[in-house]
């Protein structure tokens, strides 16, 4: 899929909400439980150190990342991200392309590494294109994730050098 990919911007956040919000509703990759509204989406997106948006040539959002510190002080050069791609536009490359533009964007903003703290190991797309891209893996953490129906699934935190 053709998209582009720049900063989010008001004309966005609708789409950025709802792309955020299939995921969430999902249950199987992002550790919030509440949907965001316009105000919360807002407050959260504002609050990131970049939000990425992936938008077709019609201007619909079929993607968004967000990207902010790990951690403080002499960890703060390490960044972490979260992905999030629209249900019809899933297994169209559209995440790669986030991934890609998030690792430069990242680089560009002075941070090192980034590093995911919670790849539900059950997320086969997503630890193909991180081993795609590169990343390492850090080991397991046993159940430490519930899952939409209350099921606890591995995790599996990963890395890359920027």
């Amino acid at each position: 899929m053709d998209v582009k990919i720049d900063r989010l911007t008001e004309a966005d956040i609708d789409g950025a909400i709802k792309v955020w919000n299939e995921v969430v509703e999902d249950g199987m990759a992002f550790p919030q439980t509440e949907t965001l509204d316009r105000e919360s989406g807002r407050a959260f997106f504002g609050s990131q150190t970049y939000v990425g948006v992936a938008t077709r040539a019609d201007g619909k959002v079929v993607g968004v990342y967000i990207l902010h510190p790990n951690n403080v002080g002499r960890c703060g050069h390490i960044c972490n991200a979260s992905y999030a791609v629209a249900r019809d536009a899933r297994g169209l490359h559209v995440g790669e392309k986030l991934v890609r533009h998030c690792m430069s964007t990242a680089k560009e903003v002075g941070f090192r590494i980034l590093q995911f703290n919670a790849v539900v190991a059950t997320n086969a797309a997503a630890l193909g294109l991180y081993r795609k891209l590169g990343f390492s893996q850090l080991g397991t953490i046993p159940q430490g994730f519930r899952a939409k129906d209350g099921e606890y699934l591995d995790i599996i935190p990963h890395y890359i050098t920027l």
